[in-house]
Formats: structure tokens, C-alpha cells, sequence
């Protein structure tokens, strides 16, 4: 028993083991994600450098500006200070502060009621604009009388864009532009076209023609929107060749279908126009 005493105890030691680098293990995570962030947002300021005109960057850096509220051009709010959205559609042609999907153009930007806002003349074309601005002056009378008459001046509104002078023709209440579903003209129509061409005939621009009508009610079986709005076009060009328009001026006919709608109810009759291009050369 006394040997047995003298025996040195046994010690046990527990080794405490903490594993992710302790209470600071989980940190490389955050510090990854906020690498991930980063390069996201750098690939996608890459991709807009890119992809974008000058005017919609400085729409952009705008909209991120603390000034944006009382911004005169490129202002989204809609508060007293707000100014008009720039995806205000029925601005655009009125002060230049946008477009949309509607009516799309390669700077986005409309260039005011005359196309010649300060900030959108670029001298390269402002050549071009001086003539397509004369060309509205003389259709609409901005500037002295108009060459057409007051009853078919309500069915014409125009716009410069990139593509060029866009004259619309549109159709109003008990005054059509086609016997209603057909492509037949009315004698409305066929006088604004006699007026278009000699308006067209002090240029030599090409020209295009676009037709748009108003969208089907869901119940029909089958939607003619496709072959109607083609076969109306079809039937402004021809009208413009027979006023004495040469056919190699006409660059495209294009049926539009419904699919771009001038105002938010698509089945309105304000849908149903046309669109004569006056393109830029």
C-alpha cells in the first residue's frame, strides 16, 4: 500500500482547440464579397462607358447628382422642383427632355420642338436640321402661313430625331385616314399626302413610310394587325408617288402592326397613323 501511494498521480491535459482562426476566422468572407461587389459594379460601369451615347451618361451621372431635382434637362422627379421625366413621352417633342420605347432613337433624346435645342446641335448635320427645320416651317407655319389647311393641320404633328424628320399623320374622330379596316384612302388622306410630297420635292432626302393601327380586342380569332398596317403604308407610298414622289426615294415600307402605340390606350384610334420619314442623307 505504500508503494502504491508514492506512484505520481496521473495528470490529464486538455488541449483546446478552436479552429477558423478565432473570433477573426470569418472576415476574409466579407472582405470577398465586398471584392465580388466591386468588380461587379466596375464590369458594369465598364459595360455602360460602352454602351451608351454621351447625352444618357450625362443623364446618368444627372440622376446621381444632388442637383437632380432642379435639373433642367435630365430632371425624374415629379415635385414642385421636379421638372418633366425623361421618360416623359408627351415631352418629347415639346422640350427635348427624353424619349422612349415608343419612339426610339440612337441618342434617346429628343431635340426639342424644332430640333434645335442648345445642348443637341451638332454642327456636323446642323445643315441637315436647318433643312428639315424649313421643311416644318413650311408644312406647319411656325413662321408665317401653313400648307395646310387648318382642318388637316390637327392630323399632323412633326419631330426631328436621328433618323430624321418624322411627319406623323393620324387619324381622328369622324375624320379617318381609311375607310375603317381597309387600307382605301380617304380624300383627307390623299390631300395630306399631295402636301407632304410638295413639301418632300424641296429636298432629296430618301424617304421612308410607316404604318401603324390601333390593337384588336382580345376576343378576335384573328388579329389583322400585321397585314393592315402594312397594306395602309403601302398605300401612303403609293399616294406619294402618284402626287409625283420618284419611287428610288422610297428607302422602306414598313408595317408596324400595334406594337408601338402613340398613347397608353392601344386600342385608341389616335393608334392608327402613319409615319413618312424624311431620312437624314
Amino acid at each position: 500500500m505504500a508503494a502504491q501511494a508514492n506512484v505520481a498521480p496521473i495528470i490529464i491535459k486538455k488541449k483546446k482547440v478552436v479552429k477558423g482562426g478565432g473570433r477573426h476566422g470569418g472576415a476574409w468572407k466579407v472582405a470577398y464579397a465586398d471584392f465580388v461587389t466591386a468588380m461587379m459594379a466596375f464590369f458594369m460601369l465598364m459595360w455602360l462607358l460602352n454602351a451608351t451615347t454621351e447625352k444618357q451618361r450625362k443623364g446618368l451621372a444627372d440622376y446621381f447628382a444632388p442637383t437632380i431635382p432642379i435639373n433642367r434637362v435630365s430632371g425624374g422627379g415629379d415635385g414642385a422642383f421636379g421638372g418633366d421625366s425623361v421618360f416623359s413621352e408627351q415631352t418629347m417633342p415639346q422640350n427635348g427632355t427624353g424619349a422612349t420605347s415608343r419612339n426610339p432613337m440612337e441618342q434617346k433624346q429628343a431635340r426639342g420642338e424644332t430640333g434645335m435645342a442648345e445642348d443637341a446641335v451638332d454642327p456636323a448635320t446642323d445643315a441637315q436640321n436647318q433643312e428639315f427645320e424649313t421643311m416644318e416651317e413650311q408644312l406647319l407655319g411656325h413662321s408665317g402661313e401653313s400648307s395646310v389647311m387648318e382642318n388637316e393641320l390637327e392630323h399632323i404633328t412633326t419631330r426631328i430625331t436621328d433618323e430624321g424628320l418624322v411627319i406623323e399623320i393620324f387619324a381622328l374622330e369622324n375624320a379617318p385616314l381609311f375607310v375603317e379596316g381597309t387600307d382605301i384612302p380617304t380624300p383627307l388622306l390623299e390631300s395630306l399626302a399631295t402636301v407632304i410630297f410638295d413639301v418632300a420635292r424641296t429636298v432629296t432626302n430618301k424617304v421612308a413610310v410607316g404604318g401603324h393601327v390601333p390593337a384588336n380586342p382580345i376576343v378576335a380569332m384573328e388579329s389583322p394587325v400585321w397585314e393592315l398596317s402594312a397594306q395602309q403604308a403601302t398605300t401612303m407610298r403609293r399616294l406619294l408617288e402618284d402626287a409625283g414622289m420618284r419611287s428610288k426615294r422610297i428607302q422602306r415600307v414598313t408595317g408596324h402592326a400595334d406594337r408601338e402605340q402613340s398613347i397608353s390606350n392601344p386600342m385608341a384610334l389616335r393608334n392608327n397613323r402613319l409615319e413618312v420619314i424624311m431620312l437624314r442623307e
